[in-house]
């Protein structure tokens, strides 16, 4: 339990810290022009996202649709939290960056009507540009991917633990599988 608290005390202050400061710095260094960074290959523009992910907007003002979405969100997070267990890291992990992430944009919708600091990108991807995003949207959508393996490994656990029940006759695996009556 300790640890499974050590991973998300540790995860949560860094994405934090690291989406406050860039997002400063962005406003700072971008307010007066645009910039690159790796040679070019990732543009530096200072945009406000209003919207959800890839600008998506609900209305002018969608902030107020986002804000009450994002607690709920925060509120199933922590449930999945609470119900993971100790050892499950890639779980821990995976909550700590959507957590994480989710708060730092939630700071921006709260503190002002401005939107979302976004600062890296649009990235030319060849067929389209990727939208511009930040440090929160990242560990967002890291997460998420990172979350949707855990779920989809414990699927596969699950399924493996059915199939040798099925196929054993040893009763102390069926009920290992099957819930008691």
């Amino acid at each position: 339990m300790r640890l499974k608290h050590l991973i998300f005390g540790l995860t949560l202050p860094a994405v934090l810290a690291l989406d406050v400061i860039t997002k400063r710095w962005a406003l700072e260094a971008l307010a007066v022009r645009s910039s690159e960074m790796l040679g070019g290959l990732v543009p530096l523009t200072l945009a406000f996202n209003k919207g959800a992910a890839f600008g998506m907007r609900i209305g002018d003002d969608s902030r107020w649709f986002f804000v009450p979405v994002t607690i709920v969100a925060l509120i199933l997070l922590s449930v999945l939290y609470k119900q993971a267990e100790g050892r499950d890291f890639l779980r821990i992990g995976s909550i700590s960056l959507v957590v994480s992430g989710a708060l730092g944009n939630l700071y921006d919708r709260v503190r002002w009507d401005r939107g979302v600091v976004d600062f890296l990108g649009p990235i030319d991807l060849g067929l389209w540009d990727f939208p511009i995003f930040n440090v929160a949207d990242m560990a967002i959508t890291c997460g998420a991917i990172l979350l949707a393996i855990s779920f989809w490994l414990e699927e596969r656990q699950e399924q493996a633990l059915e199939a040798a029940a099925e196929a054993s006759p040893d009763p102390s695996v069926e009920s290992a599988v099957s819930p008691s009556p």
